[in-house]
């Protein structure tokens, strides 16, 4: 009985402790959380008051006995016990990496926090790991000095060991950068070029056991022969060929590494905390935007990693080649056999056009002209393209004359402004115009009236100059001195147009494997005109065609048009009455509204709780002079307010973790 009530009335504490904390600071840790927050209070306290209080006195924790406890001490410990849970909760909101809903609600199916914590810590060790790599290669010396050819040569070969050194996805982030041309001097692709990355293929039982888990029934069921042995292996996934058995079709079946999510999810996260770190370092990688870079290259792995989404791009782009003209085929899906993890896709006849030997009965220009103004076709007509033309992802049929594109793991999509910003730059630099090229770029960048147009012509027309009286443009220095130039003025290319004005340095690059003296600008001014021809026949090619899309035009605008004349009359009207009053304000809009009520609140709430401190301190002091029963009466009403002082700023603090995580 001595040994059950204390339990029993600690309990009965304990759960009280959990109900008034959770309501006071409204967290939303797990239970589990919540819990562990009450039991480290409650222990913590308990021993406090027993080692403070109650040591060497003859205690039973009955009813009479804890009456006869000072009454102040009680309060005091069933207070701290309350103001530690609470202390505890902040402490799993600010090392809890859980991100919250804008309902401030759990997002669920996350690790468990002990898993977490591991987990931080393995990533805490990676981090040192690579940060000491790049100390040791001598990255943060070299950064500073980065002003000329010899530091720059310096720099590179430095940056290029740390990446090798890192593994993993350092080197294909090194590979990527590798073909970065408009950002990077020669020097750097140079040495990025050298990194090479080892991989194992997947063992006969791994690729089983793919299969196995992916396949709607077994594989003999689905397919009537598959080879073991990879026609291709990179670090994401490797590539078989097989034959459905429904159809005899002939297929490739693309597999995900099975390690290659945690991989990602761990070394990712890694990459842009040393992409911030390097750019805190160094000028010239902050110019570079070299964070945005990481970011950008994360952002497209993570979607490589996701097959259902290289189906996805496979199906639209195939949808919108669907009416060219040219021989420019995309393998079928097999949406049926397709998921995250696997991805099967009909056969590319013919061969990469890396192999420049197939070409010989070929005509190299017009096999040329056919992938480039494909390209066109889909970046500048449709707005969304194939993003990753190197030669390894282009083969070309010698027999049927068809070019196969592959690999459609990345893609990019440009909106309406930026495929006229687009056009207007291929013009600008065919007709060597400054003030065309300026007209394009200010449409493909996000900060243009934050510069001077007079000035900038002037840097475009140095480069253009530099191009001028040559019969070949080289694309990769050409754009790599437009990039530089828009550094220069604070400006930044959107990322699509970062990553459209790449795919035109690597697709001019595999135009010249296959003709060497294409030139990219002078076809595309030709796209053009042909463009621009088949544009102004199309009504009268296709009549009946235009007569529809007349009528559906005009039935959208029809409505409008005879609302205009009262509209114009009511206008007036009011004009007349002087009833015409622009008004705006902050609150016009719901979400800054809500935005300044909540910072409101919280501002209130901070100067109550600021108001209860101050108030209370005053008390305490004035205590100190006051010799009578009321001195007790004072310091329990200081207590009493810094209390909840205390509390109020623990709300505060919790609260604005909360909003910080949600913000990003």
């Amino acid at each position: 009985m001595n040994i059950i009530l204390p339990i029993v009335q600690i309990f009965f504490v304990s759960v009280l402790i959990f109900f008034i904390s959770g309501r006071l600071i409204g967290s939303n840790v797990n239970i589990f959380k919540r819990i562990l927050s009450v039991i480290i209070s409650v222990s913590f306290t308990t021993f406090i008051f027993w080692y403070t209080y109650l040591r060497g006195t003859d205690y039973t924790f009955s009813f009479s006995t804890m009456n006869n406890v000072v009454n102040v001490a009680t309060l005091l410990w069933v207070g701290s016990m309350l103001l530690i849970s609470m202390l505890i909760y902040l402490f799993f909101e600010l090392f809890d990496p859980i991100a919250l809903d804008e309902n401030n609600g759990r997002v669920v199916g996350k690790k468990s926090f002990i898993k977490r914590l591991i987990g931080y810590w393995r990533h805490q060790k990676r981090l040192r790991t690579v940060l000491k790599i790049a100390v040791t290669n001598g990255i943060t010396r070299t950064m500073k000095y980065a002003r000329n050819r010899d530091s720059d040569r310096e720099l590179a070969v430095a940056f290029r060991d740390t990446l090798e050194q890192c593994g993993g996805i350092f080197i294909k982030f090194g590979q990527v950068l590798s073909t970065r041309k408009e950002l990077f001097s020669p020097i750097f692709i140079e040495e990025l070029e050298k990194l090479q990355q080892n991989v194992t293929q997947l063992s006969e039982q791994q690729v089983k056991d793919i299969l196995k888990q992916n396949l709607p029934g077994e594989i003999h069921d689905v397919f009537s022969d598959f080879s073991m042995k990879p026609i291709a292996a990179a670090s994401i996934g490797q590539v078989h060929r097989a034959i459905l058995k429904s159809t005899n079709e002939k297929v490739v079946v693309k597999l995900l590494r099975p390690d290659v999510k945690e991989i990602m999810r761990e070394d990712l996260s890694i990459l842009i905390e040393f992409a911030n770190w390097v750019s805190s370092k160094s000028q010239w990688a902050e110019n570079l935007g070299f964070r945005d870079i990481a970011e950008g290259f994360a952002a497209s792995l993570r979607e490589e990693i996701d097959f259902n989404i290289e189906a996805r791009n496979m199906i639209q782009i195939k949808n919108v080649m669907e009416n060219s003209n040219l021989k420019v085929n995309i393998p079928k899906v097999y949406e049926k056999y397709s998921n995250e993890n696997i991805l099967v896709m009909g056969l590319a006849q013919g061969q990469s056009v890396a192999n420049r030997y197939q070409f010989y009965n070929a005509n190299c220009n017009e096999v040329a002209e056919t992938l480039l103004f494909s390209y066109l076709e889909q970046a500048l007509v449709s707005g969304i393209f194939h993003a990753d033309p190197h030669p390894g992802n282009i083969y070309y049929d010698e027999e049927t004359k068809i070019i196969t594109l592959l690999d459609f793991g990345a893609v990019c999509r440009l909106p309406s402004t930026q495929q006229e910003g687009l056009k207007l730059f291929f013009i600008g630099i065919q007709q060597r115009d400054a003030s065309i090229l300026f007209d394009g770029i200010s449409l493909l960048v996000k900060n243009k009236n934050d510069v001077d147009r007079h000035e900038l012509e002037q840097a475009i027309s140095q480069i253009i100059l530099k191009i001028s009286y040559v019969d070949r443009i080289q694309t990769d220095e050409l754009v790599y001195s437009i990039f530089t130039v828009i550094r220069d003025y604070g400006l930044q290319f959107y990322p699509s147009v970062s990553v459209a004005l790449r795919v035109v340095v690597t697709l001019d690059g595999t135009l010249r494997i296959i003709e060497p003296t294409f030139n990219i600008f002078e076809e595309a001014k030709k796209f053009s005109n042909q463009y621009l021809k088949q544009a102004f026949k199309k009504p009268f090619k296709e009549p009946i065609a235009t007569k529809d899309r007349l009528e559906e035009e005009l039935a959208l605008i029809l409505p409008n048009l005879r609302k205009i004349p009262r509209r114009v009359d009511q206008l007036f009207k009011r004009v007349e009455d002087g009833k015409v009053i622009l008004h705006h304000d902050i609150f016009s809009d719901k979400n800054n509204s809500k935005f300044i009520t909540q910072l409101f609140s919280k501002f209130v709430l901070l100067m109550v709780g600021i108001t209860f401190g101050v108030i209370s301190v005053a008390l305490l002091a004035i205590s100190q002079f006051i010799n009578t029963a009321y001195a007790i009466y004072l310091n329990t009403a200081a207590y009493l307010g810094l209390f909840l002082c205390a509390i109020l700023l623990v709300r505060l603090s919790i609260q604005a973790i909360r909003d910080m995580k949600r913000n990003e």
